[in-house]
């Protein structure tokens, strides 16, 4: 990249970027990550790319306010960072269109890295045919974690639930004990969330890619599965508490972490939070899947790189890609970030969560990529506004809102 880009860029961005120079290998960086234990995540990160010689300049948007729209207008504009926080396949796609992909499958077979990757990873950042990304964290995304002080006050125990029956049937005893059984913050990205974790739990691996696979399948929106996703959905949409409307995910997670509530369903960077707090895996609280899954969505949060740069700043994107595929530096950002090493090789402490996740992952079958790293991101966003518009209107019937994913199927896919 040259300097004229690099200015242009730290004029456009100024409010909310952090310069450590302008030095010409500098390796701007642009994610979306801005709560306690992701920022610490990446400071791991940073500090180990600049043992190697490199400066880092953070380029840092809000959480869920159009990250993939903001870093297509910059490298349209002209100004992109040498490296960003994104999964969506069509933006790789984009780059490629552009001359600026940067397909990375030699160096991870030189590396001998994909030996270390559990299935999900590999097929979450392969774009194509072609290894695109970087994988630096594993996320289950719909991960139940509640609160042991809270569950023994109430006299229930959720590692024992096997269905989602089993643990709906416990609320009325949570109730009675004076606390909120099921906490949800009530976002349009969180209902999503909550939805497509639903999908994979009561329909399983076929049912869910044939909904947020690469070439979604119509005959998926009129199935049994899918009217059973949207019966859960509702059943959760009664049973959260008051606070849930517009309540961010970390706000959420703290009404657990302080008593408020049993537990929450959410990615399980939950932890994270956890942990910043001071709480203990196995003492303090729990970590399991949604009863009775079928399937288990796997995030794998990824960096990825530009090309048709200087051989300078190649080499520097290169060094990022070999910090964040270290086995140890795997295991100390997670610790970190509330996550699950990408590598099933990490070398350092790996808490009582993370083993569940990776002794989950240990089953290929049982495991599907996020939509985000798969779907085509506006049937994803469509995808979002109807489920969120029937989790906000009570009086909106399963049937209506498949006759809305039917139209838009036929919009944007048909």
């Amino acid at each position: 990249m040259t300097e004229g880009l690099k200015s242009g860029l730290l004029a456009a961005l100024l409010a909310s970027t952090a310069a450590t120079g302008a030095l010409a290998e500098d390796v701007i960086v642009y994610h979306n990550w801005s709560s306690g234990p992701e920022v610490a995540a990446l400071n791991v990160l940073k500090s180990h790319l600049e043992e190697m010689g490199h400066a880092w300049t953070d380029v840092a948007i809000p959480h869920d306010t159009g990250s993939n729209v903001s870093l297509i207008n910059l490298v349209t504009g002209g100004n992109p960072p040498n490296v960003f926080l994104e999964s969506s396949p069509g933006f790789y796609r984009d780059l490629a269109g552009m001359g600026l992909a940067r397909p990375l499958t030699d160096f991870y077979e030189e590396g001998g890295y994909l030996d270390h990757l559990p299935s999900a990873a590999v097929q979450s950042i392969t774009v194509d045919g072609e290894i695109m990304k970087i994988p630096t964290a594993i996320h289950i995304d719909g991960m139940v974690y509640y609160s042991m002080d809270v569950a023994e006050a109430a006299g229930v125990d959720p590692a024992a639930w096997t269905s989602l029956e089993d643990m709906f049937a416990d609320f009325e005893k949570v109730e009675d004990a004076g606390y909120v059984p099921l906490a949800i913050g009530g976002e349009q990205w969180q209902v999503g969330y909550l939805a497509h974790a639903l999908a994979a739990t009561v329909g399983g691996p076929e049912f869910f890619t044939s909904l947020y696979g690469e070439s979604p399948d119509p005959a998926a929106l009129d199935s049994a599965e899918m009217r059973e996703t949207l019966d859960w959905l509702r059943r959760f949409q009664q049973a959260t508490d008051e606070g849930s409307v517009n309540r961010t995910w970390n706000e959420t997670t703290n009404t657990v972490i302080t008593g408020q509530a049993l537990m929450q369903i959410h990615g399980d960077w939950m932890k994270g939070e956890w942990l910043a707090a001071g709480k203990v895996p196995g003492q303090d609280f729990g970590c399991i899947e949604i009863p009775g899954a079928e399937a288990v969505v796997v995030t794998v949060d990824s960096w990825g790189m530009l090309g048709g740069q200087s051989p300078e700043m190649d080499a520097a994107e290169l060094d990022f890609a070999r910090v964040v595929l270290d086995p140890a530096v795997q295991a100390e950002f997670a610790a970190q970030k509330g996550s699950t090493p990408t590598r099933l090789d990490a070398v350092g402490e790996v808490d009582a969560c993370s083993q569940y996740v990776l002794g989950v992952l240990e089953d290929p079958a049982r495991q599907v990529p996020s939509p985000h790293s798969t779907v085509d991101a506006d049937w994803m966003s469509s995808m979002w506004d109807v489920l969120f518009n029937y989790w906000s209107d009570p009086e909106m019937t399963a049937d209506e809102a498949i006759e809305q994913m039917k139209e838009n199927y036929d919009t944007i896919l048909g």
